[in-house]
């Protein structure tokens, strides 16, 4: 059997190195350093072909790195499969959330990982244990339902990834990766979901936000990383950023001054007349 070290309270839980992932000829991610600690929220912004999704992949075990170092707990790993990250506590949320929609929402918490009673070979489901736990498991997390029985595809895309966010805590997860959980929200369901990102934070949790939205980023963040073409940008503190320094990172300078002096002659103003960070809110 595989022996782990002990992590150490300043021991990240998950640390990539000049971490980088190549395709043949073609480098998807290059020279990446990312820090993932206990109780904190570590948001990972790029545009699309930035890299994000190569680096959910790493992490979470579906790709492997081919240059660098990806650490757990201090100790260096090589993920062959994402289950191998699962029993590392990585679990991951995609945007697209692996759910039954026609299932009630207790079925789905458990999910692959039903409870059972009863002796083998005639074990049964255990339903009125998990339709508890689950009750038990969203309300420790703030999220209360009025029916568990009701099919999950009936809520709305905020409810459906806190669901998601609660089971990943009960499962284990102490490190939780969010790819995009806002990206097709609205305002108030966005809102939501930061909340219960904000959550799994308090509860201990490393958490990874994958997003291309600074508003939603800087509301929750902690540390952020911008990606571009592959490489890390921006890699600051949220004490080292402003909301209109991110904003621009994640643009990008000459771009963003572009679109200013674009949208000026537009208005028929002076580009001088357009706030810093371009007064641009990125849209999810």
């Amino acid at each position: 059997m595989a022996t782990h070290k002990t992590p150490t309270n300043e021991t990240p839980l998950v640390e990539l190195r000049g971490a980088g992932k190549a395709y043949g000829n073609v480098r998807a991610l290059h020279g990446v350093d990312l820090t993932v600690r206990a109780g904190r929220v570590t948001c990972v912004l790029g545009d699309n072909g930035a890299g994000k999704s190569t680096l959910i992949k790493i992490v979470a075990g579906l790709h492997q790195h081919t240059e660098g170092e990806f650490l757990v707990d201090g100790e260096p790993v090589r993920f062959t499969s994402p289950r191998e990250a699962l029993d590392r506590g990585i679990a991951t949320v995609y945007q697209d959330l692996a759910t039954v929609p026609l299932m009630p929402v207790w079925r789905n918490f458990f999910l692959g990982s039903e409870m059972t009673r009863g002796p083998w070979p005639v074990r049964r489901l255990d339903i009125a244990r998990m339709r508890r736990t689950a009750d038990e498991e969203l309300r420790n997390m703030g999220i209360v339902l009025d029916d568990l029985d009701q099919p999950i595809g009936t809520l709305s895309g905020g409810q459906r990834q806190s669901v998601a966010i609660a089971r990943a805590v009960y499962f284990g997860a102490r490190v939780l990766i969010l790819d995009e959980p806002t990206a097709a929200l609205g305002v108030k369901q966005s809102g939501v979901v930061l909340k219960y990102i904000a959550a799994a934070r308090d509860r201990g949790l490393g958490v990874v936000f994958i997003t291309h939205n600074p508003h939603h980023a800087y509301m929750v963040g902690d540390h952020f990383d911008v990606l571009r073409l592959g490489t890390v940008e921006l890699d600051a503190a949220r004490s080292e950023v402003s909301l209109d320094q991110l904003t621009n990172h994640m643009a990008g300078g000459a771009e963003l001054a572009a679109l200013k002096h674009e949208l000026a002659q537009v208005r028929g103003v002076d580009t001088d007349g357009l706030p810093e960070g371009g007064g641009l809110r990125t849209t999810a």
